[in-house]
């Protein structure tokens, strides 16, 4: 396998496909900081005409991390690789990554997604690095991923919110407040979500059972979940807690997620249960996070450059048929994704890999405050991604999570990208939103903002 270039009489040679996916990765501070990014422009540009050139197998059979071989035994790979449909795979392993982009964004979303069956994560995050953010916009906005819990989202036209009405002291009636107006701006459709402080069965079940009982009261279509460790929220629905989505951060890799303290056994028994007790009337019943430079963070990385290992976690997700999956874009901070431009570019590649995987992708478009970005910038790649046909985005009051400390979109911004673009709430709650008078024609109407309603 060639692995190696001449530009303008310099030849640029990578040891390996992990080296190479590394090298024609966009500039990101997390590869920086690991020492395994492209030296300048000219490195990078010789790296991505080396990848769409290699054909596709060769990422099936020289994977960044190998499934069975010590002493990288990873059971992340070991799931991508058994997931990868032999049939469709047989159809397309002689094509370049580069043929394969031209064919991704030349074909119609259902296509896209067959295609998508037969790829590893590896494949699909070359594609990515050949993409410019025009060509992520075009193919993402192609596929449509549909999927249901109690109501159902990703259908084309539909951007559905996540309420995140986070309590820096887990107080039920500060949750409760915030929800009220999440809910009167249109959003929750998504599901109502709260990251806790208190990371206990008790407060767990007890938020659960809040949430449940507003959810009853006001006949509010949509789910719920208390995004603590899924072990924690195993143990309130053994103490009767009614949940919705059971709740995961995701890795890439198998250290990766041995330092969020969970591997695939784990998460096998807390699907099981989820399926078994679970609240939800749907199938769909996870909901996964992710995010660019995780695995760095936990120094689980192997080397391997965090836009794969981002594919990568996608390639675990699929394995569960989620209701959502997010990328907390970023969330980490400037050592992994340094600005906005940063910042943008991930998110539209996330988003582009989650769909391909054929996952119902989401994004929490967010930065924090140390990072070399603003409103302005997110509010850039929320329309972006609105354009791209998003599932879903984040909402917190005034764009500030005032429990986890970072900036995200608020509850109105995703009803005024909504209007912006001409898209809507997820259709049963839309119907619930016109029930209450909050929407008429796809429109909030002038009663909409006021949380006191709900009282």
């Amino acid at each position: 396998m060639k692995l190696k270039t001449t530009v303008r009489g310099r030849t640029y040679a990578f040891a390996d496909t992990k080296e190479l996916l590394a090298k024609a990765n966009e500039e990101k501070s997390g590869d920086q900081l690991a020492g395994i990014a492209a030296a300048d422009a000219a490195e990078r540009a010789a790296a991505k005409l080396v990848l769409a050139d290699m054909p596709l197998s060769a990422l099936r059979e020289q994977p960044v991390l190998p499934p069975v071989l010590p002493p990288e035994l990873d059971e992340v790979s070991a799931v991508i690789d058994s997931g990868v449909d032999a049939t469709i795979y047989a159809e397309i392993k002689h094509l370049t990554v580069g043929a394969m982009r031209e064919r991704l964004l030349a074909e119609s979303g259902g296509e896209l997604l067959r295609l998508g069956r037969g790829m590893t994560s590896e494949m699909i995050a070359a594609c990515a690095k050949l993409m410019s953010n025009l060509d992520l916009l075009r193919a993402a906005r192609a596929i449509e991923v549909v999927a249901r819990c109690n109501t159902t989202i990703g259908q084309r036209g539909v951007l559905s919110g996540r309420a995140q009405p986070n309590h820096p002291a887990d107080d039920l009636r500060g949750i409760e407040a915030s929800l009220f107006e999440a809910l009167a701006y249109g959003i929750g459709d998504a599901v109502i979500g709260i990251n806790p402080v208190i990371d206990t069965p008790e407060s767990v079940r007890a938020i659960l059972q809040m949430t449940r009982e507003t959810m009853d009261r006001l006949a509010v279509p949509t789910q719920n979940c208390v995004l603590a460790h899924v072990t924690t929220q195993m143990r309130a629905i053994e103490l009767g807690a009614p949940m919705d989505l059971i709740f995961q951060s995701l890795a890439g890799t198998q250290a990766g997620n041995a330092a969020f303290g969970i591997d695939k056994a784990l998460l096998d028994e807390a699907d099981a249960m989820i399926r078994e007790r679970g609240a939800a009337a749907g199938p769909n019943r996870w909901y996964f996070e992710t995010g660019q430079g995780s695995e760095l963070s936990a120094e689980a990385h192997h080397g391997i450059d965090q836009l794969t290992l981002e594919a990568r976690c996608y390639g675990l997700a699929r394995h569960y048929k989620p209701f959502m999956v997010n990328t907390v874009v970023g969330f980490i901070g400037p050592e992994y994704l340094y600005d906005g431009k940063q910042v943008t570019r991930a998110g539209l590649e996330d988003h582009f890999m989650g769909k391909l995987h054929g996952l119902p992708m989401g994004v929490d478009v967010c930065y924090t405050n140390h990072m070399k970005a603003d409103q302005n910038d997110m509010d850039n790649l929320a329309v972006l991604l609105g354009s791209a046909g998003v599932n879903f985005l984040i909402g917190v009051p005034l764009s500030d999570d005032c429990m986890l400390n970072y900036q995200s979109t608020s509850y109105h911004d995703i009803a005024t990208v909504r209007e912006l673009l001409g898209l809507r709430p997820a259709p049963e709650f839309e119907r619930w939103l016109e029930a209450r008078g909050l929407m008429e024609n796809g429109a909030l109407t002038g009663a909409a903002g006021d949380p006191t309603i709900f009282r």
